[in-house]
């Protein structure tokens, strides 16, 4: 669903997810809804202009009356169009598609931070636009048997939008359909339709273990999976079928087996991404060198079948390439029972990979006994803290993990599949802007107060954002702020065993109708109940505590927290940076769907960058750029220095040796949060630090 409207002359588009995209424009006059273009789009729009800006993307040029394209150069080269019929890609946060007749010069500005189209003359363009984040596509339902289940995994790569490596692109997976448990399969006719089966085969043990495992290789290959009766003796292995090519290679039985597909699914991702360059929105990668040192031929792959390609990848040992792989972004530890299946498309969704859920007992000092009762947060009058029984959960490769399973984790973030259900609430719930509340229930907490609510405010002049700041609140008064439509809820204050404090009582969530407030932190001693009780009445994902915090790491945690959710990065990326801050960062946790993000940034990947000091006499610094996101696998980034001239996969980090003046133009310029010295800052407030 896109929703457009213009406003201080400028073309304000926002989607279901409330991502948001202003187009500016000189004297820009929008003349309504304009016809379809030759793209997948969900709204057009007609303006006429002599100039769109666009906020920093990649773009592309297609002539439409011969097959020429183009893109612009990431060095900041202008592209010249010459006369003729265009479509122009802009890759922003909402991808967005001008078609018009005639020339035009598309250029970076000297900041990068936007893309400038312009035309010789006032001209009528089409503007097409298209959500990243997609609502699902109807419901399978899907009975309590292996074979039911494993046909509704099956039919979840309808949402594809192609079958060949451009399928990297996070814009050409859409979400995949719901699955809900009922008496029978049913699978509507519109996702047969659409559902195209490369051929690839997962032969599989028929248990619930072996079928989640498998689900996102089967569900990135587009295959058919199909369950088979284990033996009485001897382990059961999967196999993985190719019969065009009568290729079968056997898989090893669990637990092994998930070893096997994390491999699998890795590789063919990898070669994928290297591959599509080849195709129409190729760019200059840093990894793309592998495939000739491979010798594999990309116009060729690009062009081949998925079973041919996959084959090709097949024969590539793994040890030629396990050095050059991308972390991968996200494992969700899964419980393998029929309760857990409604979850499961909102996991491939993201491209998880699922793990089985293994814990081990908490060796030492890994929750640090604390004994200064002095210093902790709430320390006057401080009652009881509801008390937690922590597991440590056996953790497989992946940048960001979750756990959907009983227990309460350490290290991950405990979702639940209300919290996914949740989700598409709120992407149906149409917004102008995003509600903020912050909610001060202890005067002696006011420092974080004044920080969080200045970050808030900050953050509203450049989107759009409501900020509502409270203190000392009732119970009934803060009721009403958690059972209010408010996209985030900053509450700073004390949770006892009866609940959050206020200045008549305590509020238990579990006394809420409905919580209508789509995320949170509840920056509190034991939060840990209160947040979960806050997702089961309706909440997505926020962020609590375990138990006792000490006030002044409280306060370094809720700003950090503050400044990184409103700048695009996801829940649970956001206060693991922020608890690098502190010593005792594993007191605080995520519950509900980590992955979830409140806003956008100015950069539709998220980055962090580490610097180190070189030791040498020219005063140097070594830059680590690591971009990634749970939300857009696939996507790439490109280091805006000036010595640079590829684009990376996200999940790879890129490093650069850059001197004290060009460390502060780079620090100025880039909005992002950085690791310097063992703190984390953001960039444009480390700045300053290099120009004295």
């Amino acid at each position: 669903m896109i929703e457009w409207a213009v406003d201080d002359g400028a073309l304000r588009v926002t989607d279901a997810d409330n991502t948001e995209l202003s187009v500016r424009g000189s004297d820009l006059v929008v003349d309504g809804t304009g016809p379809d273009i030759p793209r997948p789009v969900d709204e057009t729009v007609v303006v006429t202009t002599d100039e769109l800006r666009f906020p920093h993307a990649v773009a592309y040029a297609f002539s439409l009356g011969s097959d020429a394209q183009h893109e612009l150069d990431p060095d900041g080269t202008p592209l010249s169009l010459s006369p003729g019929e265009y479509v122009v890609d802009v890759d922003t946060e909402i991808k967005t598609y001008l078609r018009f007749s005639g020339t035009a010069t598309i250029e970076r500005t000297d900041d990068y931070e936007e893309i400038v189209v312009t035309f010789p003359d006032r001209v009528r363009v089409i503007v097409g636009f298209r959500s990243h984040h997609e609502l699902p596509a109807g419901t399978i339902t899907v009975p309590d048997t292996p074979e039911g289940i494993a046909a509704g995994l099956t039919h979840l790569a309808a949402s594809h939008k192609t079958d060949g490596p451009d399928r990297t692109y996070p814009t050409l997976r859409g979400h995949p359909s719901l699955l809900e448990r009922g008496d029978s399969l049913e699978i509507p006719d519109c996702i047969r339709e659409d559902f195209s089966p490369s051929g690839i085969e997962l032969i599989v043990p028929a248990d619930y273990e072996s079928l989640f495992v498998v689900a996102p290789l089967a569900y990135y290959l587009q295959a058919t999976i199909k369950p088979r009766t284990c033996p009485d003796t001897g382990p059961s292995h999967a196999t993985l079928r190719l019969p065009e090519f009568a290729v079968e290679r056997q898989l090893s039985p669990m637990p092994g087996l998930e070893r096997d597909v994390e491999r699998l699914l890795r590789k063919t991702f990898f070669f994928d991404c290297l591959v599509r360059n080849a195709g129409p929105y190729g760019t200059n990668l840093a990894e793309q060198s592998m495939l000739e040192v491979l010798g594999l031929d990309a116009e060729e792959l690009y062009e081949a079948s998925p079973q041919r390609r996959l084959a090709t990848y097949l024969e590539v040992p793994d040890a030629a390439i396990d050095h050059r792989l991308p972390d991968w972004h996200l494992s969700t530890y899964v419980r393998p029972d029929y309760d857990s299946v409604e979850s499961l498309p909102f996991l491939l969704d993201r491209m998880s990979l699922i793990h089985m859920p293994r814990t081990s007992e908490l060796e030492g000092q890994e929750l640090v006994e604390r004994s200064l009762e002095d210093f902790y947060r709430g320390r006057s009058s401080a009652g009881q803290v509801a008390s937690v029984d922590i597991v440590k959960p056996e953790l497989r490769n992946g940048r960001v993990h979750g756990w959907l399973a009983d227990g309460v984790p350490i290290d991950v973030f405990k979702t639940t599949g209300e919290a996914y259900q949740n989700r598409l609430h709120y992407l149906e719930r149409a917004t102008d802007s995003t509600s903020i509340a912050v909610v001060l229930n202890d005067p002696e907490m006011a420092g974080e107060h004044d920080d969080v609510a200045e970050i808030y405010r900050q953050r509203s002049e450049e989107l759009s954002m409501e900020v509502t700041v409270d203190e000392s609140l009732s119970t009934a008064e803060l009721a009403r702020v958690f059972e209010d439509d408010h996209d985030f809820v900053h509450y700073i204050g004390h949770c006892e065993t009866d609940g959050l404090r206020c200045s008549d009582g305590y509020l238990s969530s579990s006394s809420l109708r409905r919580c209508n407030t789509q995320t949170f932190f509840l920056n509190a001693c034991g939060s840990y109940y209160e947040g979960m009780g806050l997702i089961e009445r309706g909440s997505v994902a926020g962020a609590v505590t375990f138990s006792k915090v000490l006030n002044d790491h409280a306060v370094k945690v809720g700003s950090t927290f503050a400044k990184l959710l409103v700048h695009g990065f996801s829940i649970e990326r956001a206060l693991g940076l922020a608890r690098r801050r502190i010593m005792m960062g594993k007191d605080y946790a995520v519950v509900g769907d980590g992955t979830h993000s409140l806003t956008q940034g100015e950069h539709r990947v998220p980055t962090t960058l580490t610097l180190e000091e070189l030791e040498n006499e020219r005063a140097e610094y070594l830059v680590t750029f690591d971009c990634y996101s749970t939300r857009v696998t696939g996507s790439y980034y490109f280091p805006h220095l000036e010595d640079n001239e590829f684009a990376y996969l996200c999940g790879t980090q890129s490093n650069f040796t850059v001197t004290e003046s060009e460390l502060a133009a780079l620090l100025e310029e880039t909005e992002a949060s950085v690791i310097f010295n063992g703190d984390v800052y953001w960039s444009t407030e480390l700045a300053s630090r290099f120009t004295e």
